[in-house]
Formats: structure tokens, sequence, C-alpha cells
């Protein structure tokens, strides 16, 4: 599919359910519908920005997450960290085979190596991060070798799926761009608010994780992302850019939805908990809940 503008492709225009759906009802931000109108009023419009205007206030709540602002603050408890680190695990693996797709349908050997460096860092570094955090907060093997996924998993890893097996090029990078470039803009004002290094957090793995998504690199990985979804969105039919917008745009809302279940799935069950100190989540001591209790 090169166009990919039938309205069957990835789901039915305009709306969205908890399977991952997008077919509820367009209620999106009162913004330019669409990029034409949203170039007009600009000297140097960036498809990306439109999409991000039309995310509305689910960009706010992605980017500024109590989840997020309580790792940065070196406050989030560690069984909210526990849930949310062994489904990232999990959608990690889909997202892998995601770029792996978009290398396929990637349109210049160069767009193809920036998609195969990108993989190496995820293969690589960052599963050398997650598999030293698990071992730091008890969580057993078997626990994230084969997680239970909870319901805004699967909804992602379905739109994941869907966007790259159903759509084009474009259509793949309108369900990365924003996962990726959500973290960048949470970890970026989150060392922002560090002056020094003793305000970083003092656990290990809440501080590499912060360090992983705000690292020069990776903010040029992102930045080039978005000059690809700037090209290929600008050059793309209305009808192709309405698809792209709900992709985007749901990307978006499950990302809230995820770090929302963090703290209603956690085991200790208790969406206020407090986080417990370095020395008992590296013990696993101290009345922290242990990693299989409740519902992983």
């Amino acid at each position: 599919m090169t166009d990919a503008d039938s309205s069957n492709s990835t789901g039915s225009p305009g709306s969205s359910d908890s399977s991952g759906s997008l077919d509820s009802p367009d209620t999106g931000p009162s913004t330019s519908e669409t990029y034409d109108e949203f170039a007009a009023s600009r000297s140097d419009p960036r498809f990306t920005d439109w999409l991000r205007e039309r995310a509305g206030d689910s960009w706010d709540d992605a980017t500024a997450h109590r989840l997020t602002r309580e790792l940065a603050a070196d406050e989030l408890a560690d069984d909210v960290f526990r849930q949310y680190l062994v489904q990232d695990y999990a959608f990690v693996e889909t997202l892998v085979g995601v770029f792996g797709h978009a290398v396929g349908t990637a349109p210049t050997m160069e767009s193809k190596s920036e998609l195969v460096s990108f993989l190496g860092v995820l293969t690589d570094d960052e599963d050398d991060y997650f598999l030293r955090a698990f071992d730091a907060l008890d969580v057993p093997e078997s626990v994230y070798s084969e997680p239970k996924t909870t319901p805004a998993t699967r909804a992602f890893i379905d739109l994941l799926e869907r966007a790259a097996g159903q759509g084009g090029y474009a259509e793949t990078l309108a369900v990365l761009v924003p996962a990726e470039w959500v973290y960048l803009s949470w970890a970026t004002d989150a060392a922002d608010g560090h002056t020094n290094p003793d305000e970083s957090p003092s656990r290990f793995y809440l501080s590499e994780w912060v360090d992983l998504h705000e690292v020069d690199d990776f903010e040029a990985f992102v930045e080039w992302l978005r000059a690809e979804l700037d090209r290929e969105g600008a050059a793309a039919s209305p009808r192709r850019q309405r698809r792209l917008e709900q992709l985007f745009r749901r990307t978006v809302e499950l990302e809230v939805a995820f770090f929302d279940e963090a703290y209603e799935l956690a085991p200790s069950g208790d969406s206020t908990a407090t986080a417990t100190s370095p020395a008992s989540s590296q013990s696993g001591d101290g009345g922290a809940s242990q990693p299989g209790d409740g519902r992983w």
C-alpha cells in the first residue's frame, strides 16, 4: 500500500475505544482542522507540530503525567515503577518489530540506516537497563519474560501492529514519532529541573530511565523521525493526513492510559502510594510489595 487512503486502513475514521480502535466520534481539540489550514497560518509549518496541536490536552497529560513527575522527583513508589516497567518491557518487543517494519518500508538507504542504528539501542543499551532494573527491583524472570499484559498495553500493541501492518511508511511513523517524542519531552523536562547531579533520583533505575531519554543522540533521533513524518505527511492526500492525525492522537492517548495503569494496577492497589527508600528498594525489605503480588 503506497498511499493508504482507503477508509478501512488501520480502522475507521474518527474514534477510539479501550481496545485501541479508532472508531469513536472525533472530539479532537479546536485547532486547525486540516494541515493546509495550519500551514497557511505559519511561515515555517511542520506537519508534526500540527499533529501535536491536534493531540490537544492529551499531549500535556502524557508529557507532564504524575508518573513522570514523581519519577523525576525520586518520589515514585517502587511497586508502581515495577508495574510500569514490566508492561513497558512487553511493549518494547512490539516496538522493535515495528521499527524493523519501518526499515523495510523506508524510502532511502539513509533512512534505513538511521532506523537500524536505533534498533541497536533498543536491543542493546535499553535491554541491558531493563535487566539490571528488574534485578534491583526483585522482578522474577518469569514475570518479565512472559508478562500478563494489561488492557492499555494490549491496546497499544494492537495499534502499533495495525498501523505497521495495514499502512505504509507514513502510518508507521505516525505511531513511532509520538511514542518517542513523548519520552523525549518528559525526560528533557525532568533533566532541566535538576540544577545539579545531587537532585537526580537516587535510585539508579529511575535516574537512568531519565538519562536514556534525554541524551543528545536520542534528541537527534527524535528530530530525525519528526522530519521524516513532516515530509511524508505534508505530501500525503488530505484523507491520508486525517488517518495520520488519528494514529498520532490515539498513540498519545494510550501513553496516558499506560501511565495511569501503573498506579491502578500496582501490586499494593494504592494509587497514592509513596516511594520506598533507596535502601529498601534494592533489598526488597522494608514492607515494599513484592513482584508477583497483585495484578502484573
